[in-house]
């Protein structure tokens, strides 16, 4: 997997945490210090996530290998649009902020494990994949890091209607690399 193509799925998998993030700054103005440690919280949580599920993958691939190129695209589908329909969802009804589910480390901890549970799918389909997992835990881990930052910083200006658009392109990228995926190892445009 190129470089390239890692920096797009890293965008696109932080787009969860940057939409968290957004709801977190408008519902309660953070500090840098707060907004950084926050967000490391949230990269350091999403970097672990996918190396555990490409662990998965990689203990899994002997048995699977004819088809991990249908797992990959499956999943990187559902996923895009799990995360399409739930921002669609928030932009149909945003609803009150719940401040008290952001408030203390542990509840910022448990929002990133809930954000990064997708990153463990994606790992499962990286395993399949001619991909280095450091080079893309780490790029992903700052991706994640620098949207989760930048969402809680800029949640007042942006709003959660915004940061529901970037979460649906974000999604519509995850299947568009999905589809990526399928088509390479069909040889559909070989």
């Amino acid at each position: 997997m190129s470089l390239a193509t890692i920096l797009i799925l890293a965008f696109g998998m932080g787009a969860d945490s940057f939409a968290a993030a957004v709801a977190k700054g408008v519902a309660q103005r953070p500090n840098k210090t707060d907004a950084v440690l926050a967000g490391l919280v949230f990269g350091l949580t999403e970097g672990t996530a996918l190396v555990i599920g490409w662990a998965l993958g990689v203990a899994a691939n002997a048995y699977i290998t004819a088809i991990d190129h249908w797992i990959a695209f499956v999943l990187l589908t559902a996923i895009g649009l799990r995360m399409i329909s739930s921002a669609r969802r928030q932009q149909a009804d945003p609803g009150p902020v719940a401040v008290s589910a952001w408030q203390g480390p542990v509840a910022i901890a448990v929002t990133a494990i809930g954000t990064s549970i997708d990153a463990a799918a994606i790992g499962v389909s990286l395993a399949f994949l001619d991909t280095d997992i450091i080079v893309a835990a780490l790029v992903i881990a700052a991706a994640t890091f620098g949207m989760a930052t930048t969402g809680l910083l800029l949640g007042r200006v942006v709003g959660t209607r915004r940061g529901a658009l970037i979460e649906i392109v974000a999604g519509g990228g995850l299947i568009l690399l999905g589809c990526k995926i399928l088509a390479d190892h069909l040889g559909i445009f070989a």
